[in-house]
């Protein structure tokens, strides 16, 4: 069964825009390290070293600035224009982790923004795309998707 259109209400985005960033950072970069650590994330560091990303969960007001080196990504953030910026509501974020919808699909349909640096946003979307998200399988066992 798809995931249903829930869009978060605007409040939540105005009082979600004044926290710290650091919680949502950590959470991120530690998942991050590791699937990459457990061969889940076939991420090739190389091509991230000295980069600047931003994950922006537009409906949550929730943006993630973090960097990356030849080894892992870091908890750090910058200032400055990110090299990448990934930008969707929420739920366009799940559909694409539990595979509902692919990178390329949200992108033509204006429901996934990729800005910055063009290169590094195609190795970035390849990835995602090829990306087996671990609690997605976990979602399928208990009939949570199609």
């Amino acid at each position: 069964m798809p995931l249903p259109e829930i869009i978060a209400p605007a409040w939540v985005s105005r009082i979600v825009a004044h926290l710290p960033g650091r919680p949502p950072r950590l959470a991120l970069v530690l998942a991050l390290n590791t699937m990459l650590k457990k061969g889940l994330l076939p991420a090739d560091m190389s091509l991230f070293a000295g980069r600047k990303f931003e994950i922006d969960v537009l409906d949550a007001g929730i943006k993630v600035r973090f960097g990356a080196d030849d080894q892992k990504f870091l908890d750090q953030d910058y200032e400055g224009a990110p090299d990448l910026r990934l930008a969707a509501n929420g739920i366009d974020f799940l559909r694409m982790m539990m595979r509902e919808e692919d990178p390329d699909t949200l992108f033509f349909n204006r429901k996934l923004r990729i800005e910055g640096d063009t290169e590094l946003g195609l190795i970035t979307k390849n990835l995602l795309d090829s990306v087996d998200w671990p609690f997605s399988q976990w979602l399928l066992k208990r009939g949570m998707s199609a």
